[in-house]
């Protein structure tokens, strides 16, 4: 499996408040910014795969709304987390 228990933790260390803070929106952008990234090499090589494609398609959708909300709340957190997660918008 390409997301382990110890690399979730590693995420969720670095961009959450701790490791089990499971639940902070930096947090979950960080890990569906992981599991976007995974994809998308996966639809690379399975370009048919249409049903990957649409699950893409909604956690793009789910990380953007997350991010929308730690706009509204704190704009100097949100530029500091989608200039250390390469994220263009």
């Amino acid at each position: 499996m390409y997301l382990t228990a110890e690399k979730k933790q590693e995420i969720f260390e670095k961009y959450g408040k701790s490791n089990t803070d499971t639940g902070s929106s930096e947090g979950q952008v960080a890990l569906f910014t992981y599991r976007i990234s995974h994809l998308t090499e996966h639809l690379k090589v399975n370009r048919k795969d249409y049903s990957t494609e649409h699950a893409l398609k909604k956690l793009v959708g789910k990380r953007r709304s997350l991010l929308d909300y730690i706009k509204s709340k704190d704009i100097e957190k949100y530029r500091s987390l989608i200039k250390e997660l390469g994220i263009r918008k």
